[in-house]
């Protein structure tokens, strides 16, 4: 399908805060001064464990949730003081997706993505070619009078985002939208938001809590713990710098960064004999991630280095990598600066006889 022009909405959340009375007459915080800029056409990926605050944040985006402090607007538009025709009109621009897919067991796929419509009162003559081009995109086209329990995981997601595009929304949401589905066909459903993203110009905000996902899909990421934004920016930059132990953690099932389980219980802290190796992990960004710096290392300093773990792949356009290396700890802050001065980041990560 051809480019069409920018539609997506900048979005913008102002130290927002969000809490619940809880069961035992309590006060529950789902969400602590949270500040986030979402930029209008930008692929936002937001990463939290289970309870973090994501899922409440999402839902502030299409006024499902309001929140207690702060504020979010939407193209400019103040979500939680939306009432009536105004806050219908902000949820018309914003589109959702979920995780379990959410479909209606006796509509056909096209019945089911002519809903919104419907709700929205729009003609019958305007609906049907709106739907056919849908399920065009969508890859759907021999599916379109089946019913759910006809249709695998992916092509039940396929109607979903069929059905989050009805009425041309500008921004579309999407609540763990790949978690309930297989690798393969994961990649499917992002390489189609992707697509969407780029021929349509939407703004996309996911949550998740697969690093992975980000990594394939976000220009722009956060991640959340504790109902707080630990850390946000292009996702390129997080993944290189990323400085809060939530983002490493996160970090280390996909670049890796994970140490292998024959060190993780005998590395140290500090060195405590002659023969000690020091342990390093080196990030591998920028111009120089694919150069061949550890073998010039050993050539140009004559220092030996053991490969522990690691992995080099792209995120976007941008190469980058990790790798987990021991060598001699006598000789590990010369190393470290060689490497620093090719621009290479490391850190030590501890000391193993």
């Amino acid at each position: 399908m051809t480019r069409t022009a920018t539609t997506g909405a900048s979005i913008h959340f102002e130290r927002v805060g969000k809490s619940f009375a809880g069961a035992d007459g309590t006060t529950v915080t789902a969400l602590q001064d949270v500040s986030l800029d979402v930029e209008a056409g930008a692929i936002c990926g937001i990463i939290g464990r289970s309870g973090a605050g994501k899922s409440t944040l999402l839902r502030m985006v299409n006024g499902l949730e309001r929140p207690t402090s702060g504020t979010v607007t939407v193209d400019g538009q103040d979500v939680g003081r939306a009432k009536g025709a105004k806050l219908r009109a902000i949820r018309r621009d914003v589109g959702m997706i979920f995780q379990h897919f959410n479909l209606m067991a006796q509509r056909t796929v096209f019945d089911n993505i002519a809903l919104p419509l419907e709700i929205a009162g729009v003609q019958t003559s305007e609906i049907r070619p709106r739907v056919s081009e849908l399920i065009q995109r969508v890859g759907l086209e021999t599916h379109r009078d089946r019913y759910p329990a006809e249709l695998s995981g992916g092509q039940k997601q396929r109607v979903g985002i069929a059905r989050a595009l009805a009425t041309r929304p500008k921004v579309l949401l999407s609540d763990e939208a790949t978690s309930a589905l297989d690798p393969e066909t994961t990649q499917t459903v992002l390489t189609l938001l992707r697509d969407i993203n780029r021929d349509l110009g939407l703004t996309i905000v996911l949550i998740t809590h697969e690093m992975g996902v980000v990594r394939d899909i976000a220009s722009q990421m956060a991640v959340i713990d504790g109902g707080r934004i630990v850390e946000a920016g292009p996702t390129y930059d997080v993944f290189v710098r990323s400085a809060h132990p939530t983002t490493r953690s996160f970090l280390s099932g996909v670049t890796g960064v994970k140490l292998p389980a024959f060190l993780s219980g005998r590395i140290q802290d500090a060195p405590s004999g002659a023969d000690e190796q020091e342990v390093i992990r080196v990030t591998f960004a920028g111009r120089h991630a694919t150069d061949p710096m550890l073998a010039r290392l050993g050539t140009d300093l004559g220092i030996d280095v053991n490969i522990l773990a690691g992995a080099i792949e792209e995120i976007g356009t941008h190469p980058f990598g990790n790798l987990l290396i021991s060598l001699n700890a006598a000789r590990g802050a010369e190393a470290r600066a060689y490497l620093e001065r090719h621009g290479l980041l490391t850190e030590v990560l501890g000391y193993v006889r």
